[in-house]
């Protein structure tokens, strides 16, 4: 009984053993450790987003795209003449071979770069949950390639998980390269580069030729229409809660959006978890509940109003209570330094980056803003004398011009706000369509070539009273004022950029402030607009009135009604 027993397991063990040897005959492994079924399917690999399929004869034949799932037929080919092995692929009905390496098991090892080139300069993320900043890393520096986040359509990377001397963390695919070589060559299609890079730097901001100009798309999200021509009014903190009377304005008067603010410098307009984190000053003076604040977005949106939130960024004295060491400070008291009766987060600061990203991104998923309008993206202005006689100190961690700081926050916030299929606007001195970085680092072919909306203010009372060599005030003439400033400045300005922004601009909609003292009515607004238009800047105009005064907007509303013809 006992040796038929035996028998029976010796038999059972023989049958196992037989059916592994089958098994294993009828399997081969790859050089990525995947093992490769016949038949099965597995995902193609490689170097960059394409890879190359080729026909019997081992001529290239077409490619496919990195991260694409095919059936693999394991008649193995050698070529002879390289000694390359080949698989056969069924991809689209029809039949390739693809070399033996550029097949994987596993998504998530289709990615076979090991070090990559910084083309851009980078910010380093943290992690993938949020935007918290790791370091930042400059133009034609070596990463190590230890990972990615997820593929696009087209087989490229979007956030490569990389290593960085001793810190680890995340950034965009899209600012990377295969070679060093490529790295440091910059963007010069048509000789953008070398028109920006005579500019050098005249007045403190940077050199033009240190900022990145390689295209960027401008997307347009099915979910979120940009009208085509935006006209708001602008509402400050303190009017959210009268929100109807302006909804009612504006549709009223053919307008279709509102600017409302988010962050104003000490004029936070709700009570945002953000702000409790990074700012409990802010959070403590906001002028109004989340709850409050978000019914009155709603209202908006249900009127079929395009939501636009502000938020000044480099300017918030609040901050500065919470994060002195977030300050520009003053070097002999090495306290914040008071600049027009405001304390100023340095631009050059990440953790005042990480904040007002994390804002605008709780405000769009929260209360549910189309676009995200920031306001004081820039150092302060006229110190530049302070800083050469080092009065102030500007915490400059990265060794970075002020423009390049300014562009590249914009960069960080447009990646982390286009995620969310969003549209980004920036505010700029009407100055920065000069033909010059400005002292506080704005300069307009940089920002236009990274942002979806340019917001330039080019108030008529902010200009020198006869400039331009006018031999009227200006602005006592804006219609002049503005056709001369556009068409010889933003047009040519936005043609030295090969990414240009759509060009939205702010509209004085407030008597002037200084003498003459004259009355801005509803002709003085519709010359604005008209002057605009005809240097076909025609994509909107928004009113800038800071106290948000119903009772003007109410007076110069006729001007809404006309209709503007571009240039």
């Amino acid at each position: 009984m006992k040796k038929k027993v035996r028998t029976k397991i010796v038999k059972i063990v023989l049958l196992l053993f037989l059916l592994i040897v089958i098994m294993l005959a009828g399997l081969k492994i790859n050089n990525n450790g995947g093992i490769l079924n016949k038949k099965n399917d597995f995902f193609v690999a490689g170097t960059t987003n394409v890879v190359k399929l080729y026909n019997e004869n081992f001529e290239e034949t077409g490619t496919i795209f990195r991260g694409t799932q095919v059936k693999v037929n394991l008649n193995e080919l050698i070529n002879s003449e390289t000694n390359i092995k080949y698989y056969k692929i069924d991809y689209n009905n029809q039949e390739y071979l693809i070399e033996q390496n550029s097949l994987v098991s596993k998504l998530e090892e289709v990615v076979l770069e090991e070090k990559l080139y910084v083309r851009t300069p980078v910010t380093v993320y943290n992690n993938l949950e949020d935007s918290s900043i790791a370091t930042m890393i400059k133009k034609g520096e070596e990463v190590v390639v230890l990972g990615f986040d997820k593929l696009d359509e087209n087989g490229k990377v979007n956030k490569y998980k990389i290593q960085y001397g001793d810190i680890v963390g995340y950034v965009y695919g899209k600012y990377l390269v295969n070679s060093k070589e490529l790295a440091l060559l910059n963007y010069d299609e048509e000789g953008i580069y070398q028109v920006h890079l005579k500019r050098g730097d005249v007045h403190g901001g940077g050199k033009a030729g240190n900022l990145d100009y390689y295209p960027r798309i401008k997307p347009k999200f099915k979910d979120n229409v940009m009208p085509e021509e935006v006209k708001a009014l602008y509402l400050n903190s303190g009017v959210v809660k009268n929100v109807d009377e302006y909804i009612k304005l504006a549709k009223e008067y053919n307008l279709n959006a509102l600017v409302v603010d988010i962050k104003d410098n000490t004029a936070p307009a709700y009570k945002s978890p953000v702000m409790q984190k990074y700012s409990p000053t802010n959070y403590e003076h906001a002028f109004n509940s989340f709850e409050d604040y978000k019914k009155a977005i709603k209202k908006i949106k249900d009127a079929g109003l395009y939501a636009i939130g502000r938020i000044t960024v480099f300017k918030d004295s609040y901050f500065i209570k919470d994060h002195p060491e977030s300050a520009i400070v003053d070097t002999e008291t090495r306290e914040p330094f008071l600049h027009n009766g405001s304390y100023w987060p340095s631009a050059f600061d990440r953790k005042v980056w990480e904040f007002n990203v994390e804002l605008a991104k709780e405000a769009v998923q929260e209360m549910g803003f189309n676009e995200i309008q920031f306001d004081y993206v820039r150092f302060p202005d006229r110190t530049y004398k302070l800083e050469q006689e080092g009065v102030i100190d500007m915490k400059n961690v990265y060794n970075e011009d002020k423009a390049e700081a300014i562009q590249r926050f914009l960069m960080y916030a447009v990646d982390e706000l286009h995620e969310l299929n969003v549209y980004v606007a920036a505010d700029v001195f009407g100055e920065s369509a000069h033909p010059y970085v400005t002292g506080y680092g704005q300069y307009w072919a940089a920002i236009s070539n990274v942002v979806d909306v340019m917001s330039p203010m080019p108030y008529p009372d902010h200009f020198n009273a006869y400039e331009y060599e006018f031999s009227e005030i200006v602005w006592t003439v804006p219609y002049k004022l503005l056709k001369y400033w556009g068409e010889n400045y933003v047009i040519p300005r936005q043609k030295e950029t090969p990414s240009p922004a759509i060009v939205r601009s702010w509209i004085q909609t407030y008597d002037a402030i200084r003498t003459p003292r004259i009355e801005y009515d509803a002709d003085k607004i519709a010359e604005q607009i008209q002057g605009l238009y005809e240097a076909g800047l025609n994509g909107g105009y928004m009113t800038w009135n800071s106290s948000s005064s119903l009772s003007k907007y109410k007076e110069v509303a006729p001007a809404f009604l006309n209709e503007y013809r571009g240039g």
